[in-house]
């Protein structure tokens, strides 16, 4: 049976709880993702209020381990945060990365900077259907459904 909702073939996971996104001036690290039967994964990163003169990057990071010990930075993706950028989402996509475990690594420095949250979309399963519910993620799916 082939299907072509999205959810059944896309892993939704946390990756930055919005209790994080308090404002700082400190890094914030992702949840550890490990990649493990998955060609890519699909960052989102919602932004709250950028002060002015903040220095704010988002970047991921890759590692062997999956306490992340060793961890690289990669080159991409990565987006700099402009201060004016208060309330946007940043979409970065990691397809097919070199090590088994990554995370997102948002950089801030200067000025604070809210970061209200992140999520992880995994895609390009060798196995589906995929099922993303957890104890930080509910989901629901309809297939051309009536009206309420």
């Amino acid at each position: 049976m082939s299907t072509k909702e999205l959810l059944s073939q896309v892993k939704v996971t946390q990756a930055i709880t919005p209790t994080a996104g308090v404002a700082g001036q400190t890094d914030i690290e992702g949840a550890t993702l490990d990649m493990a039967g998955f060609e890519g994964v699909l960052v989102e990163v919602t932004l709250g209020v950028i002060t002015a003169g903040a220095v704010t990057g988002v970047v991921m990071q890759q590692s062997n381990a999956s306490d992340m010990s060793g961890a690289e930075t990669l080159a991409g993706p990565s987006i700099t945060v402009a201060d004016d950028d208060d309330g946007k989402v940043l979409a970065l996509d990691l397809f097919r990365p070199t090590k088994r475990y990554v995370r997102v690594h948002v950089d801030r420095a200067t000025q604070n900077a809210v970061i209200a949250g992140a999520t992880y979309k995994q895609y390009g399963a060798r196995s589906v259907p995929i099922n993303s519910a957890s104890s930080t993620v509910k989901v629901a799916t309809a297939v051309s459904p009536s009206a309420a």
